[in-house]
């Protein structure tokens, strides 16, 4: 990588997870004016079997302190962030660089990466040339609202997962996820990985609709911080959709959410699933706006 004069990089490991935490914390924090991610999204993230640390992630280092960091998914999807302390001498037009060599180089054709709208990160990128593939919003119930009862089909139930039904939830995700998403079907063992291994679960977080023959048809999982209950995911199959089953869960989930001690409630959606008007009909209003900006490797792509 081509850094300033005292920088040097490696590939990361499992136990910089931390430091890879402080870095996105304190770019969130510049950025948004809060802190949004968790370290127990990078260990999850990390802990998935179909992902290579080593071969996978750089960091930047100042001596022993990690100042900056990128990653690359199997899918194109990438993740950096620099230290808004060390901004403005080219780390991340570098790291930029480093992310499209690597995707290259495992014959990855197009990458991603969602960055707040209007950001450093947004305007790197459109100077690079990524073109913006969709948006994504952040969303959060305001104090004191709830969001209305919705009542559900006769014989249909909302309640907390059991363990027997997790294969059950993946495959309603996925089923639902890829109607919109351009990737491969994420494994069960990456599922599991990311969501019931992640630091913190607690069987709780799943929450579940049941049909009256006890299958599971709508499924969403409540990522519990220390004020907020956000839901980190939220699906359901197609022949159930406009029965009210998402609403019954959001009510379900919030109030399983408020149980554990929360006082936020907090999701996210993008343009491809046509469900921020869902949101904000049910109270839930706009707090971050971001864009997925993207590049296609297959020509003479930047940076090359």
């Amino acid at each position: 990588m081509d850094l300033p004069d005292g920088l040097e990089s490696r590939p990361l490991r499992q136990d910089d997870a931390h430091a890879v935490f402080e870095v996105m914390a304190a770019q969130e924090a510049a950025d948004l004016g809060e802190v949004m991610i968790e370290e127990a999204d990078i260990v999850g993230d990390w802990a998935q079997p179909s992902f290579d640390v080593s071969a996978s992630t750089i960091g930047v280092l100042d001596g022993d302190r990690l100042v900056a960091y990128a990653e690359v998914g199997s899918s194109g999807r990438c993740d950096a962030a620099v230290d808004p302390a060390y901004r403005g001498r080219g780390i991340g037009t570098s790291l930029a660089h480093w992310t499209q060599a690597n995707a290259r180089a495992r014959g990855i054709a197009e990458i991603g990466m969602p960055v707040p709208l209007g950001s450093p990160g947004d305007r790197l990128l459109t100077a690079l040339g990524y073109r913006v593939r969709w948006e994504s919003w952040g969303l959060e119930l305001p104090p004191g609202a709830t969001v209305p009862v919705r009542t559900l089909p006769e014989g249909y139930v909302v309640r907390a997962a059991e363990p027997s039904e997790y294969e059950q939830c993946w495959t309603v995700q996925e089923d639902a996820f890829l109607e919109w998403s351009v990737r491969e079907r994420e494994s069960y063992d990456d599922w599991l990985a990311g969501v019931t291994l992640r630091p913190g679960f607690e069987p709780w977080n799943l929450r579940v609709v049941a049909d009256p023959a006890g299958a599971v048809v709508s499924f969403g999982w409540v990522q519990l911080g220390a004020e907020s209950a956000f839901i980190a995911r939220l699906a359901t199959t197609r022949p159930e959709r406009g029965r009210g089953l998402a609403q019954a869960l959001l009510v379900d989930a919030f109030a399983a959410g408020r149980a554990h001690g929360a006082t936020r409630f907090e999701l996210s959606t993008d343009s491809r699933t046509g469900a921020l008007g869902l949101y904000e009909k049910v109270g839930m209003v706009v707090t971050s706006t971001w864009v997925n900006r993207g590049l296609a490797l297959t020509g003479a792509g930047v940076g090359e």
